[in-house]
């Protein structure tokens, strides 16, 4: 039987400071093959090639991934600085009208980063641009140097809601994880319920609240060693579980209508 399908929203590149390119990290699709059990493929999130409903269609779920463009601050009612750094407005004109569909149907979607903060703003949130220059809070950023396995590694503690989504998942309340992101929630979207915070009080772990679908998303980049990690694999797991309830029940009201 064919498995599920999660469409991996990629980021835009130039290769070789010339070659327009669409690109998700190898980690991503490992962890949504290996560990959540379905079929990744890679959305190139620009309008001129795909339609939210022709991905809502096409796949059973969506990785909202992390990527170095930012969400223009025009999407929240702000003014562009460069303190927001690089943009990708194409991205933006999938995701957050992605994010809102899925919402609606209960179509599943796990947000990771970018993807994180794309779904607060889908909900009418807004964003910080730099985290590490508000008074009392910590450089979120990945370190500019070393190995990728010292890039990733676990560096904070996230404080988590007692009885919320994510303490039930872990079965913990308080968990370990990497932070690679400059940017953070300034203030939540009217449906967005933080459930975790970093020790400095920079929301990490976020669901949307009377979603009828799964719709856990985290600050962190839980898709470093996801198949080991004890927080990162649940996730994915429970991510998995929830596209494939999903796709099973799309299956079932197909059959009874064909």
């Amino acid at each position: 039987m064919s498995r599920p399908i999660v469409g991996i929203i990629s980021n835009s590149y130039l290769l070789n400071d010339q070659y327009p390119a669409h690109a998700g990290g190898t980690m991503n699709s490992e962890a949504v093959s290996g560990v959540s059990d379905c079929m990744p493929i890679l959305i190139p999130a620009d309008p001129r090639f795909v339609s939210v409903a022709e991905l809502m269609d096409a796949c059973d779920g969506f990785l909202l991934t992390g990527g170095r463009p930012n969400i223009h601050p025009e999407e929240y009612g702000e003014d562009y600085t460069d303190a927001h750094g690089d943009m990708d407005r194409a991205r933006d004109a999938i995701t957050l009208p992605l994010v809102r569909a899925c919402v609606e149907r209960g179509q599943p979607f796990f947000g990771i980063c970018r993807g994180f903060q794309e779904v607060n703003v889908a909900m009418g949130g807004t964003l910080y641009p730099e985290i590490r220059d508000l008074p009392g809070r910590d450089n979120h950023r990945m370190p500019p140097d070393g190995t990728l396995e010292e890039k990733f590694e676990l560096r904070h503690l996230v404080s988590l809601e007692e009885g919320g989504a994510f303490h039930q998942l872990f079965g913990a309340a308080q968990v370990m994880t990497n932070t690679l992101h400059g940017q953070g929630i300034k203030s939540a979207g009217s449906r967005i319920k933080v459930e975790g915070h970093a020790p400095d009080g920079t929301p990490e772990a976020i669901v949307v609240r009377d979603a009828p679908g799964f719709t856990m998303s985290v600050q962190w980049h839980p898709e470093w060693d996801a198949a080991n990690d004890p927080v990162s694999r649940p996730l994915f797991q429970a991510f998995g579980a929830a596209v494939k309830s999903f796709a099973a029940d799309r299956k079932e009201q197909l059959r009874q209508t064909a």
